[in-house]
């Protein structure tokens, strides 16, 4: 199995790595700095280092990719920014960075992986529960909620531009102890990605436009 990793540097994604590594699979993983390319180096990965909020850096993927024909992508970059309320505004800075992030970051690759892309591929791009409308009770986070409503969004139109070609579909990870997630969260990083990997390996073209959970749950919009 040949898996590209985008956002690697730790967390859930330095979590990809390590179980598709230790599945044998051969993978190749984006990171943003000398530390997380050691880090894949060490779990026997290929290193790339990638900005996702960068023109520039997302523009050279393609070049780095050429030839290859990956059978699961998973864009997992993406940030939080304020932890502000509904009726909060954000900064322009920060909602610049947010959505550059967590919504441009992923319109802008996936025109640079649809051609590096295996027969029957299957490409997730991690989301967040707190992008459902359907299933909101609160407006905390609200920069983030819109960002994760905008991706899943992003995820729908690329699952019909792909069709086909790719089964495409968004997650969510669960709340996952992570620099993000914080000590307090439900699951480990280890559960939400054994989970993805099991709902990555059994999902059909007919599931590509769906958000799941990370233990296969269908999750409303």
């Amino acid at each position: 199995m040949n898996v590209l990793i985008i956002g690697a540097s730790r967390g859930l994604g330095l979590e990809f790595v390590r179980q598709y590594r230790a599945a044998a699979a051969r993978v190749t993983a984006t990171v943003r700095d000398d530390a997380g390319r050691a880090r894949i180096t060490e779990l026997g990965a290929r290193p790339l280092t990638l900005d996702v909020a960068s023109a520039a850096s997302v523009s050279g993927l393609a070049w780095q990719i050429d030839g290859e024909a990956f059978d699961v992508v998973v864009i997992n970059a993406g940030v939080f920014g304020p932890r502000a309320a509904a009726l909060d505004a954000p900064t322009q800075d920060d909602f610049d960075t947010v959505m550059r992030t967590n919504v441009l970051g992923p319109m802008r690759l996936l025109p640079q992986v649809a051609e590096a892309l295996a027969p029957g591929a299957r490409l997730a791009i991690i989301s967040s529960r707190m992008g459902s409308i359907g299933l909101r009770t609160n407006g905390s986070g609200w920069l983030y909620r819109a960002s994760k409503a905008a991706v899943n969004s992003v995820m729908k139109d690329a699952s019909l531009a792909l069709a086909g070609k790719a089964t495409v579909i968004s997650f969510h990870p669960g709340w996952v102890k992570t620099d993000m997630g914080g000590a307090g969260a439900d699951i480990d990083a280890h559960t939400s990605i054994a989970g993805m990997r099991t709902v990555l390996a059994s999902v059909k073209p007919a599931d590509s436009g769906a958000f799941f959970n990370y233990d296969g749950q269908r999750l409303d919009w």
